[in-house]
């Protein structure tokens, strides 16, 4: 590896890493908003030099990882060099997967859990996608980024504060991308309400709505693999909003969080936490080790967010009780409301002119709205699927970026702003739903940062 110390490096990253995952099972007991001392420059609009042809790698394939092995498969201008699982058949099914499309066949790791930096010492890497359990996001992504690659990594980014600031400042440090992946950004519908709000369509903006609500009991049924056999358990640790970041990130884009405004505070509270227990009790035998487990996340978790510019937002989590999906995806402004699942949409002015009634017709919107990028990549995204097509269009779009040496659409402080919620709602339950202060991840550049455009692709 030219111009790097690998000694230097795997000193670095065992440290950083060992602090870092110390510190996410310990939890985080600060509630200061107080901002450390930067370590680098800025990161907001960066811009890395255009690359021909992106090399990515990959850690952890199970699920959502193996997903965006197919997707690479099928873009334009990428190179699959390396892939990483310490579960040897899904390693092996997904560079059987790359293979099996024609492509040259990249290179395994996986011994141990630590294997993923034996693969980061390699020096054909650009980017390294990394969808493994919640625990290892931000330490894999530190060391990604401390090896000289930029990291692309599965929501949530982190766990806690520490850990957000750690990726802050080691990505304004080595100058690198750190980009949580979130997808839902990238729906048709989300990028449409966001070309909405762009063209002034809801007047001024006052109050979004977001959430995950989702039944994912069934998961307590993986016990040894899947994202059951890990997930499970965040439900008997932490009593908050497990995975804010789905519904929170659109909203975040129409409001221009940390582009123009930002989260100040948030208050949080959770219903009683019932669903789990009797879904065990129900589905396993009573001395079952689903039957052994504690469940203290509540059912229903409730946060409200203010911003310095005053707008609020409600962020809503539940995969537990048995009800439609939704993120709610609400934004209301002067001139009326969009809300999401279903779509409807109500103006004081435009349309039907009728506010008090919804209009859920939206083939006239989809018509007049639909994002360019939509426009642009729609049709390939749903042909090549991931949730309606969404994963597709953010795995192009990021390729598209790094190749004609664009800033990309999310970064490290988007990431860290959504996951925050996860531990401050928590700490806001501990103390009677008592307010509490959300970091300035930008230490101050929100204020003259450039909002996120209607992107048109070339």
């Amino acid at each position: 590896m030219s111009q790097f110390n690998r000694r230097d490096f795997l000193r670095a990253a065992t440290a950083v890493t060992a602090t870092a995952v110390a510190g996410t099972m310990a939890g985080c007991q600060s509630t200061s908003a107080s901002q450390p001392l930067a370590k680098g420059k800025s990161v907001i609009g960066l811009i890395v030099p255009p690359m021909e042809t992106v090399r990515v790698a990959f850690i952890g394939v199970g699920q959502r990882g193996y997903g965006h092995v197919k997707h690479f498969c099928h873009l334009d201008g990428v190179e699959i060099k390396a892939i990483c699982d310490t579960h040897q058949e899904v390693l092996d099914r997904a560079v059987n997967l790359v293979t099996d499309k024609g492509l040259p066949a990249p290179a395994a790791y996986g011994k141990d859990e630590y294997d993923y930096r034996r693969m980061l010492e390699r020096d054909d890497i650009d980017i390294v996608i990394i969808s493994t359990p919640w625990k290892w996001h931000a330490p894999m992504a530190i060391d990604t980024m401390e090896s000289g690659k930029h990291a692309f990594v599965e929501v949530p980014l982190a766990l806690t504060v520490e850990e957000c600031w750690q990726l802050v400042d080691t990505a304004e440090r080595t100058q690198k991308n750190c980009m949580m992946m979130e997808n839902v950004n990238y729906g048709r519908d989300e990028l449409m309400v966001l070309n909405m709000v762009r063209q002034g369509l809801f007047g001024e903006l006052l109050h979004g709505e977001a959430a995950y609500i989702h039944e994912l009991r069934w998961q307590m049924k993986e016990i040894e693999q899947s994202t059951g056999s890990w997930r499970t358990y965040w439900h008997t640790r932490r009593n908050g909003n497990l995975y804010p970041t789905h519904g929170l990130g659109p909203v975040s884009q129409y409001m221009n969080i940390n582009r123009g405004d930002r989260f100040d505070y948030l208050t949080s509270m959770s219903s009683p936490a019932l669903g789990r227990q009797l879904y065990a009790r129900r589905e396993f035998p009573a001395d079952h080790e689903r039957n052994q487990l504690n469940y203290i996340n509540g059912d229903m978790s409730t946060t409200l967010i203010k911003t310095v510019k005053g707008r609020t937002i409600m962020v809503q989590h539940d995969t537990t009780t048995p009800r439609p999906y939704s993120r709610h995806n609400l934004i209301q402004g002067t001139n009326g409301v969009f809300a999401g699942f279903p779509n409807r949409i109500a103006l004081e002015h435009g349309g039907s002119g009728n506010f008090h009634q919804w209009d859920y017709e939206m083939d006239s919107w989809y018509a007049k709205y639909d994002h360019p990028l939509w426009q642009h990549m729609g049709k390939e995204a749903e042909r090549n699927g991931g949730h309606g097509g969404m994963d597709f269009l953010m795995l192009w779009r990021m390729v598209y970026c790094l190749r004609n040496a664009e800033p990309l659409d999310q970064d490290v402080y988007d990431g860290a702003a959504w996951s925050v919620i996860n531990i401050l709602s928590e700490q806001s339950l501990a103390n009677r739903s008592n307010s509490v202060d959300i970091p300035d991840f930008t230490r101050g550049a929100w204020e003259t940062a450039t909002p996120l455009g209607i992107i048109t692709p070339a």
